[in-house]
C-alpha cells in the first residue's frame, strides 16, 4: 500500500503540475478583447445567405448575398443599402491599398476588381487557361498584391458538373500582373484566408484536412515554413489590433497568434461563415451567418 501511495501522490503531483503549465501557458482573460457594455446583436435577417465583408477606409463594411446576387453596404452610420446588383455571385471580398473592392466572383470563377461606382474590372478568369474551380476567399498584401484560395463546391448555377483543374490551391497574383502563381498546392480544400498587416504571415484554412495553417511570407510573394495553426477549419476570418484570430464556422472561435483559443462568440445561426471589423474606429466586429448579419463591439480593433 505505501509504495501504491506514493505511486498515486506522484501521478498526482505531476498531472497538477501539467494542468497548471498549461493554464499559465493559455493563460489569457478573453474578457479584454469585448467591450465591457456589449453583446452580439442581430441588425437584419432579410438575406438568403451571407457572405465575404470587407471594409474600406471609412469603415463601411459590404458584404455579399449571394443567392440573391448582390452586395450589400453597412454603412459607418449603421446604415444598409445595396451597392451592387449582378454581383457576379461574389463570395469571399477584400479592399486593396486603392480602396478597391477585389471579389471572388465565381458565377464564372473569376477574380475582379470593382470601384466606388460599381463598375468592374475582371482581374483573372483563368489559370494557363484553365478554368479555376471557384475563386472562394481572398486579401490582398501592402504591395497590392492578392493571395485568393480556389476549392471546388458545386454550384447551381453552373453548367459544368465536375472541376476543370485536378487540384486545388492558393494563388497569388503580383500588382499589375495578367496571371496568376501558385502560391501553395499543399492543401485540400482551402476556403478563408487572411494576413497580418506587416505582411509577413498568412493563415490559410483547410477544410480538406480540417485544420487552419499558418505561413510565412517571402519577398516575392511565395509562401514556406508551414505551421499547423488550430486544429479547425474556417470559412472566413480575420485578424484584430493584438494578433489575435477569428475563425468561422460554428460561431465565432478567437485564437491568440500563438494558436490558443482564447473565446468564442456563438451565433443564433445554422453557420457563420465570415467575419471582419468595421465602424469609423475599427471596433464593430461584423458578422455574416446563414440569413443574418450580426455585430458586436469590440475592445479591440481591425487592422488593414
Amino acid at each position: 500500500m505505501i509504495h501504491i501511495r506514493s505511486l498515486l501522490v506522484s501521478v498526482l503531483f505531476l498531472f497538477s503540475f501539467s494542468v497548471l503549465s498549461i493554464a499559465q501557458n493559455n493563460s489569457f482573460d478573453s474578457t479584454v478583447i469585448f467591450h465591457p457594455k456589449s453583446a452580439l446583436k442581430l441588425v437584419s435577417r432579410q438575406f438568403s445567405f451571407t457572405e465575404g465583408p470587407a471594409v474600406d477606409k471609412k469603415g463601411n463594411i459590404y458584404f455579399t448575398d449571394q443567392p440573391n446576387n448582390k452586395i450589400w453596404k453597412y454603412t459607418n452610420t449603421g446604415h444598409l443599402e445595396v451597392f451592387k446588383e449582378d454581383a457576379g455571385r461574389s463570395n469571399g471580398m477584400y479592399f486593396d491599398s486603392e480602396n478597391k473592392l477585389i471579389t471572388c466572383a465565381d458565377e464564372h470563377n473569376e477574380l475582379w476588381q470593382i470601384d466606388r461606382h460599381g463598375n468592374v474590372k475582371v482581374l483573372l478568369k483563368d489559370f494557363k487557361g484553365i478554368k479555376f474551380n471557384g475563386p472562394n476567399d481572398v486579401w490582398t498584401d501592402r504591395s497590392r498584391g492578392i493571395y485568393f484560395t480556389d476549392p471546388y463546391y458545386q454550384r447551381d448555377y453552373w453548367v459544368r458538373k465536375q472541376p476543370d483543374m485536378e487540384k486545388q490551391r492558393v494563388y497569388y497574383l503580383c500588382y499589375g500582373a495578367d496571371s496568376a502563381k501558385i502560391a501553395t498546392d499543399d492543401v485540400k480544400q482551402p476556403n478563408g484566408i487572411v494576413g497580418t498587416p506587416d505582411g509577413k504571415v498568412l493563415y490559410i484554412a483547410d477544410f480538406g484536412q480540417g485544420k487552419t495553417f499558418k505561413y510565412s511570407i517571402a519577398a516575392d510573394g511565395s509562401l514556406f515554413d508551414r505551421q499547423v495553426f488550430a486544429n479547425m477549419a474556417s470559412d472566413g476570418m480575420t485578424i484584430d489590433d493584438k494578433g489575435n484570430v477569428y475563425l468561422t464556422g460554428k460561431g465565432v472561435t478567437v485564437f491568440n497568434s500563438s494558436g490558443h483559443q482564447i473565446a468564442h462568440i456563438s451565433v443564433p445561426e445554422k453557420w457563420t461563415a465570415n467575419v471582419c471589423f468595421g465602424g469609423k474606429r475599427k471596433d464593430l466586429l461584423f458578422i455574416t451567418a446563414s440569413e443574418g448579419i450580426y455585430i458586436r463591439k469590440m475592445a479591440v480593433k481591425g487592422v488593414e
